[in-house]
């Protein structure tokens, strides 16, 4: 499995940084104005209301959600919370997620709806917390089919253990080396994964479905999947051996077509890509400048190029909340939804179809996102799925494997757990090899903080195994190679050009090594040469240095170009253990290990 970075990864364009002032409004609407003949869609949040049941107007409840990772129980820390806008201009935050809530709240949110579908853009498995990601993500599965999930889109995660495990959570079955957890057989996802744009390679054929179409009566609504094209750059390429990625428009209007031809004009595309909306509070008015104002990003120019026959986009993969209207080719409003990320929030959507057309009367399409909070009754039915995988789970995940003084976290250019798990791969790299002299771990593959409050029993402080699981759940391997020092300066680089330009992807570094990052300056030379410096000398571009790092990145994962050309390789254990060894070294319950200072890169702003 790959450790991916939640950033935009797109090869072939370009977006302009658009940004506008959080508004207070909570409620995305492409219009006030509903067409003539048909009665008002409900007010509030989501477009929740009295709805069109009869005649010519029908309203359809959309409801969807994306990057779940894995997360049946509650994330922890920051993970585990949302900031909500207040009508003061204040914020707060409010704990979300687990998926004893999520059943809840969608379940109270289909009460009273009869035409009522549930969607997902992506990533509902991978880098899973060890409740689901022991089991090779078939806990998470399970509770998507307790969910009533009816589609999703495949995301970069599904492809983590590659295209033959994927078929196996849609079609059932035990797993090949492991065979089965539990007395009955695994019996696969009821909902369809849709993957148009992931072909084989010797076939030229999606290797999923492409499409699905929803229907109730005489209401019909197709949905068609994709992830984002450059999944190849963000997994290993074990995962994604024998697959062709291909473009997400191209795809996504190819497929309208097709629809359209077999008599379904009400189109919804759910799509493995995101933006970055210009304010991290959930419910900000993302319209308030303009239509299209208020969200950043790759979804931008794919949202103002799907086809407008497509009449609603669900995105994810950078983890945002958004609800914004972007204009389509045609230069009309078209709604386009992203709720965070691990089951924290969903998204209502109202689309009114019209009987009339088949079509959805898009100046009526309402949506909001809503938090997935836990002051609401636990679903007992997901409960005793938790409690199930956990107690098989137990025995591993319960262990002590180190000690912390306090909250270790992951917030920051560069964060203290970042530097921490450097300094444990730098650890184990002079265990191999003395003359290691540096390690580098991408931000993407570090997927949680490590909390001091105890989550079980174990006391506070205590890091479990479960816990290091959720940080590091890929199992990728630590390896070493070879880099020149006019190399590991390009390597430094690339972290704010090339494909990283837009949305850098600053690499966490070991003790030793520092260097300025000049945030006043453009592309490459953001990163000020002179600066770098390990264990206060120069670094030498005719030298030879010994660097660590994880199988991804040796393989040139996230646009490090550079990596994928090191020499005289090894490649060592799995990632977790090496940092499971370095905190068991390095801590006792007397004396916890404290958070890294987070003070190897000077930040110019």
């Amino acid at each position: 499995m790959s450790a991916t970075s939640h950033q935009q990864h797109r090869r072939r364009r370009t977006y302009a940084l658009v940004a506008t002032a959080a508004g207070l409004a909570t409620v995305g609407a492409l219009a006030a104005a509903l067409p003539a003949t048909a009665s008002p869609a409900g007010s509030g949040k989501g477009g929740h209301g009295h709805g069109h049941h009869t005649g010519r107007y029908q309203d359809v409840q959309l409801l969807s959600f994306n990057d779940l990772h894995g997360n049946l129980e509650p994330p922890s820390g920051s993970s585990g919370r949302v900031t909500e806008l207040q009508a003061d201009g204040t914020t707060k935050t409010i704990d979300a997620g687990g998926v004893e809530y999520l059943a809840t709240h969608l379940r109270q949110a289909r009460a009273g709806k009869k035409y009522s579908v549930t969607a997902a853009g992506g990533d509902m498995v991978g880098a899973s917390p060890l409740i689901s990601g022991l089991f090779h993500d078939e806990p998470t599965i399970e509770a998507l089919n307790k969910l009533e999930l009816d589609v999703t889109s495949v995301g970069n995660h599904e492809f983590d253990e590659g295209s033959k495990e994927l078929a196996r959570l849609q079609n059932g079955g035990c797993h090949p080396t492991e065979g089965c957890y539990t007395d009955k057989k695994f019996k696969g996802a009821d909902f369809p994964y849709l993957a148009a744009n992931v072909l084989n390679e010797k076939s030229g054929k999606p290797i999923l479905k492409p499409y699905w179409v929803w229907k109730k009566k005489d209401v019909k609504i197709g949905f068609i999947g994709v992830t984002l094209e450059g999944t190849p750059g963000v997994v290993s390429a074990e995962g994604v051996k024998g697959l062709t990625f291909k473009d997400e428009v191209e795809t996504i209007n190819k497929y309208a077509k097709e629809l359209r031809r077999q008599g379904v004009k009400s189109i919804v595309a759910l799509i493995h890509e995101g933006g970055f909306p210009a304010s991290t509070s959930y419910n900000y008015d993302c319209d308030s400048g303009s239509a299209g104002s208020g969200v950043s990003g790759p979804i931008v120019d794919i949202a103002k190029n799907v086809s407008p026959s497509v009449d609603a986009l669900v995105t994810g993969h950078t983890h945002n909340a958004y609800v914004c209207t972007i204009p389509d080719p045609s230069g009309k409003p078209r709604m386009v939804t992203s709720a965070s990320s691990f089951g924290r929030l969903y998204t209502d959507t109202t689309l009114t179809y019209d009987r009339r057309t088949g079509d959805i009367a898009r100046t009526s399409v309402k949506s909001a996102n809503h938090v997935v909070s836990r002051d609401v009754a636990k679903a007992p039915d997901m409960t005793a799925l938790i409690s199930k995988w956990n107690t098989l789970a137990a025995p591993i995940g319960n262990r002590p494997i180190g000690y912390i003084s306090a909250d270790v976290v992951t917030a920051g250019t560069e964060s203290p757990l970042g530097d921490l798990i450097a300094d444990a791969q730098l650890a184990y790299g002079k265990e191999l090899d003395p003359e290691t002299d540096l390690a580098l771990m991408n931000p993407g593959g570090i997927r949680a903080p490590l909390t001091y409050a105890a989550k079980g029993d174990e006391g506070d402080g205590v890091v479990t195994y479960a816990e290091g699981f959720t940080v590091q759940p890929f199992s990728n391997t630590v390896n070493l190679q070879d880099l020149t020092g006019a190399q590991l300066i390009q390597v430094l680089k690339e972290q704010v050009s090339g494909t990283n330009a837009a949305s850098p992807k600053i690499l966490q570094i070991s003790a030793g090594l520092t260097y300025t990052l000049d945030l006043t300056k453009s592309g490459a030379d953001r990163v000020v040469t002179d600066s770098i410096k390990l264990n206060g000398a120069a670094i030498d571009p005719a030298a030879t240095y010994r660097v660590a790092m994880n199988n991804f990145l040796a393989g040139g994962g996230d646009g490090f170009a550079t990596l994928g050309q090191g020499t005289n390789p090894f490649v060592g254990t799995d990632d977790l253990t090496v940092l499971q060894k370095y905190l068991t070294a390095n801590s006792t319950p007397t004396s916890p290990i404290a958070p890294p200072a987070a003070d190897r890169i000077t930040v110019v702003q």
